[in-house]
């Protein structure tokens, strides 16, 4: 192992990248940090009379769209989003965000239909060698157990100068690309916006981008860091960032912080998607009394609860703003099983089944776990949301 520069901690928030300015936030700072950095500009966009007849009279609404880390599962997720473009519903989000799986999807889907192809072949075509290689790096010399490099060359193969051109593109149009990493140092989250770094024309601006996608998808203790180089005070130092999911599952800037109002819009109403890459009930498994799967097992069950945490301030800030809230998870129904990570079958199956979901219309929920409140359509009135003794709500 070898030393690095770490950021003092009187510097971190001094800390930035050199020529790139304002492309990354605090995930924690005050609301109003938050829109110096990424604000939308509202413009009117004409939908096309296919899609308005789709979207009826919600087509004017600000469309959100946050995906949550989860691993292999965030096949779910991407299968859901190819289906629903497929049925022609999704909409054109102005600000997509994404943690560690959701910050692999959330890329594609922030370009459009053209990268849905893409995105399937990501979450179907790839296995566990595609992703890491297990007998690499040594557990006690390196600093993951695993070599994440088959990962890093995947991000290469998608992410090239004409992906970060389109990035770019979009990002001039007022839309934002939001993914969240863990700086280890500050154990603190990070929010880069991507459409900035693309816009910068720096010549590290392509391996910053797919530096950052690595390191949202790093879950620590299995997949090495990432080292990022920043200067403050005339000097150089070096940040470790891992999965964003350490801080964050899923995030969402509250709307009335990043919307900058045009007087030519009416787009004052914000629709929020949030897709959770696992399920949100409660699953029994019969846990080995042994050391490995007893961690393994309260890991899980700790990533599932803070998820569930987040889901509920992210709902009490909505419900504040006046934001239409909207949940998909994986059904507590689903049944297939894996023997090992990042299992094709397994990825294929659950692919299918968020595709499915999506292409035939999925009922969202309309709150988190343990509020009652019908699921519906997309375009359904939201209705009212009650207390409840139920440990899930159910898709249907």
């Amino acid at each position: 192992m070898f030393p690095r520069d770490v950021v003092p901690k009187r510097l971190i928030d001094e800390a930035e990248l050199a020529g790139m300015p304002n492309i990354r936030l605090w995930g924690d700072a005050p609301s109003e940090a938050v829109g110096a950095v990424s604000t939308i500009k509202q413009t009117r966009r004409v939908p096309s009379a296919a899609a308005l007849g789709r979207l009826g009279q919600q087509s004017d609404r600000l469309n959100i769209l946050a995906i949550s880390g989860g691993g292999d599962n965030g096949a779910f997720g991407a299968g859901l989003l190819v289906g629903w473009g497929d049925a022609g519903t999704r909409p054109e989000f102005d600000l997509v965000t994404g943690v560690s799986a959701g910050a692999l999807t959330a890329p594609f889907v922030y370009l459009g239909r053209s990268r849905d192809a893409a995105l399937k072949e990501v979450f179907t075509r790839y296995e566990r060698s595609d992703i890491y290689d297990p007998g690499v790096v040594a557990p006690l010399l390196g600093s993951g157990l695993v070599d994440s490099s088959p990962l890093e060359s995947l991000i290469a193969k998608y992410v090239d100068d004409r992906f970060l051109r389109d990035i770019a593109n979009e990002r001039r149009k007022g839309r934002v690309l939001l993914i969240g990493t863990t700086n280890l140092d500050a154990q603190r989250p990070v929010l880069w916006d991507m459409g900035r770094i693309a816009m910068s024309d720096h010549p590290q601006a392509l391996s910053l981008f797919r530096k950052i996608l690595l390191a949202s998808a790093s879950v620590p203790g299995a997949f090495p860091p990432v080292h990022i180089k920043v200067r403050a005070a005339d000097q150089t130092y070096e940040e470790l960032h891992v999965d964003g999911g350490v801080t964050q599952q899923v995030f969402v800037p509250r709307p009335s912080t990043i919307i900058r109002s045009d007087a030519s819009t009416k787009r004052t109403a914000a629709r929020l998607f949030i897709i959770r890459n696992g399920k949100i009930s409660p699953e029994w498994e019969a846990v080995e009394p042994g050391i490995f799967s007893i961690s393994l097992r309260s890991i899980s069950t700790l990533i599932k609860n803070q998820s569930i945490g987040d889901l509920y301030r992210i709902y009490a800030k909505a419900e504040i703003d006046g934001t239409d809230f909207n949940l998909a998870a994986i059904p507590s129904s689903f049944g297939a099983m894996k023997e090992k990570s990042f299992e094709q079958a397994y990825m294929q199956a659950l692919y299918r089944e968020g595709y499915r979901s999506g292409f035939e219309g999925y009922h969202w929920m309309k709150a988190p776990p343990g509020m009652a409140k019908n699921p519906g359509p997309l375009g359904s009135p939201s209705g009212s949301v009650r207390p409840s003794t139920r440990q899930s709500v159910e898709l249907r």
